[in-house]
């Protein structure tokens, strides 16, 4: 289940119970269970606070959204210091590759969110695009670009 990432190291806190591993988020406060996703959004948030300098308090995991009339979920969303959201994350379990499809359920909550930084991420590959507003192009990276 505790697959290593090509992600920074990170501090978490990991609990047993019944059998379990669960994990400490620190933006939720509160213990939940470290399926492979969860290990992934984890490692991303910790790396967003403590390699990227981004508050805390700017985060927001399973930021619920609605899309077509159903409550959907973005995995991380991250906002500027006026409190509108400036990055999406996707984050997939290290198995899942990201793909045009995942790809397609980031754009869904953008179509919401309207941000111009995106992040997808299974843990193991990375993909940071920004999009140009003026020719509506998307702009690649395989580095972290902002």
């Amino acid at each position: 289940m505790i697959t290593a990432l090509n992600l920074p190291k990170a501090d978490l806190k990991l609990r047993r119970r019944e059998g379990e591993i669960y994990v400490w988020c620190i933006v939720r406060k509160k213990d939940l269970l470290c399926t492979p996703e969860e290990w992934v959004r984890q490692h991303i948030i910790h790396s967003l606070i403590n390699d990227h300098g981004i508050a805390p308090g700017l985060i927001a995991s399973e930021y619920a959204l609605k899309y077509n009339g159903r409550m959907k979920r973005a995995d991380i969303v991250v906002f500027n210091n006026q409190g509108k959201p400036d990055l999406i994350v996707e984050c997939k379990a290290p198995e899942i590759p990201i793909s045009e499809k995942v790809m397609s359920q980031i754009a869904q909550y953008n179509f919401e969110l309207g941000v111009d930084k995106l992040y997808l991420s299974n843990g193991l590959d990375h993909i940071y695009c920004s999009i140009d507003r003026s020719s509506g192009r998307l702009d690649f990276s395989a580095d972290w670009p902002f």
